[in-house]
């Protein structure tokens, strides 16, 4: 990630925003239909994920962090970034900001935190545990661990997984980028690698790694591996289909002056794919495709490129990361944004067919029920506002300080008619609820309150309302935060 960081800054493609959305709107999401980026109001990047309770949890690289400290005309150096963000969906876009996990807390010996990758297994105590893994800096990757999707996160080895030091690396210039998968027998396996070809060829540079781990998720248990991936750069992740190994990464900026290959020569900084049966046979990968381009090839900046391949309610997915919500914003400095799309992928034949970024995004799993409680940082759109910890595991309120403030809802479902709308708060300050519209919606309601501590506030709602709606919640008049809401 930090040897690209140069290169976040080069030529732009067109890429015009429709005229339906306002410029004045900090999100290219409020007033379309656009699903993605996922967050609008954190810049995030190296999506990884994993399913639990039916819910998508997904994690990322908190570029925010960074922005926070170099400010909106600094670029993005990752140098500053310490944590990792965490966010799930049950229906694709409307999206619960989890928080952050303060990496740099949990394991005050690392230097940075960067691109995770995680997976699960049910352990002998009968409980679900989550390993994450991540890049610390490009010197290694490090773990934690937890029995909640949100945590709380440990760091139970105090060091590296793997790094410079690792017996057996032989010539993996930055053993970073994670990815991670447990395979149908229970056993975890970790992929790595990256930085420069000194010790190989542009075509074949030799630093790309697979080592199975033991049964505690975070020591090795076999040699590390070479997987002699083609124009290999970064981003390596892992799947496990069908008794197959399938590695993906991200190629190089180099130009494809060799390819001895029948397959079509990937393109420059995609994402490609290996399978093997045996993966501690290095001669046993073999190169397949590529199959998502780099965001520049689909009408974005040009950018670095990191995807994780998911499967969610027998659906495959891409998740990705674009400039796109940085251009709608018009900066320059290179902060990034999670999106998602769907993507084919043949299983009998283990084939990932060629994926697509888009601002559109996938569509609406299911309608939001609004008649039961609603965390207000489950949301499809935002504009200008930030949200804060509340001291609960995994749950954060809109930070409300100043008048137009907006949260947007999608797809909210008022299968009967809603009496009054209830929202939790502290502070002083107003809530518009509006359908439709932020400026022109149709008003259910207007709740006012004031107070220093949480307390719930209801107002009845007059209006009929019937069917599927994008519900908006305007600020006005005060400085305080919204935990939740829910209509009876």
């Amino acid at each position: 990630m930090c040897m690209l960081a140069s290169m976040l800054l080069m030529a732009s493609c067109g890429n015009q925003e429709p005229s339906s959305i306002l410029p004045e709107y900090s999100s290219p999401k409020l007033l379309s239909d656009y699903a993605n980026p996922l967050l609008d109001h954190n810049f995030n990047a190296d999506p990884t994920a994993v399913e639990y309770e039916g819910r998508l949890y997904v994690y990322a690289t908190n570029d925010h962090q960074q922005l926070d400290v170099v400010g909106p005309k600094g670029n993005n150096g990752y140098q500053h970034i310490h944590s990792l963000v965490m966010m799930s969906t049950d229906d694709m876009v409307n999206w619960t900001f989890h928080g952050y996990i303060d990496v740099k807390a949990l394991s005050p010996w690392g230097i940075a935190s960067w691109a995770p990758s995680i997976t699960k297994r049910v352990e002998t105590d009968g409980k679900t545990h989550f390993y994450l893994y991540y890049s610390n800096c490009g010197v290694g990757v490090g773990m934690l661990t937890a029995t909640s999707p949100i945590g709380p996160w440990t760091d139970p080895l105090g060091k590296n997984v793997v790094d410079k030091q690792s017996e057996g690396l032989g010539n993996c210039g930055a053993p970073f980028d994670p990815g991670v998968v447990v395979d149908d027998e229970g056993r975890g396996w970790l992929s790595f690698g990256g930085g420069s070809n000194q010790y190989g060829s542009e075509y074949i540079p030799g630093n790309a790694r697979i080592v199975r781990l033991a049964d505690d998720m975070m020591n090795l248990d076999s040699p590390i591996t070479e997987i002699k991936a083609p124009y290999h750069f970064e981003a390596n992740e892992l799947n496990y289909i069908n008794g197959t190994w399938i590695y993906t990464y991200n190629t190089s900026w180099v130009e494809r002056k060799e390819w001895p290959l029948d397959t079509e020569k990937p393109s420059i900084c995609c994402m490609s794919y290996m399978t093997s049966q045996t993966p501690l046979d290095t001669d046993s990968w073999t190169y397949q495709a590529n199959y998502f381009k780099n965001p520049m090839d689909y009408g974005f900046l040009p950018s670095n490129n990191h995807t994780h391949l998911h499967k969610y309610q027998g659906e495959y997915y891409l998740l990705y990361h674009t400039l796109s919500l940085e251009e709608h914003q018009q900066g320059k400095g290179g902060f990034r944004s999670v999106c998602i799309d769907k993507i084919k992928v043949d299983e009998e034949n283990l084939t990932i067919h060629m994926g697509e970024a888009t601002r559109t995004g996938v569509t609406q799993l299911k309608p939001l029920n609004p008649f039961v409680w609603v965390q207000a940082e489950t949301v499809a759109a935002t504009h200008n506002l930030r949200f804060v910890p509340t001291g609960r595991l995994g749950d954060t309120a809109a930070a409300c300080h100043t008048d137009g403030q907006i949260l947007k809802v999608r797809g909210v479902d008022f299968s009967t008619q809603p009496q009054e709308v209830t929202v939790v708060v502290r502070g002083p300050g107003k809530l518009t609820v509006r359908l439709g519209h932020p400026k022109d919606g149709q008003v259910l309601a207007t709740l006012a309150f004031e107070g220093d501590e949480w307390k719930e506030v209801s107002e009845k709602i007059t209006i009929p309302v019937s069917g599927q709606h994008d519900l908006f919640f305007i600020t006005s008049e005060g400085d305080f935060q919204f935990d939740k809401w829910i209509m009876k």
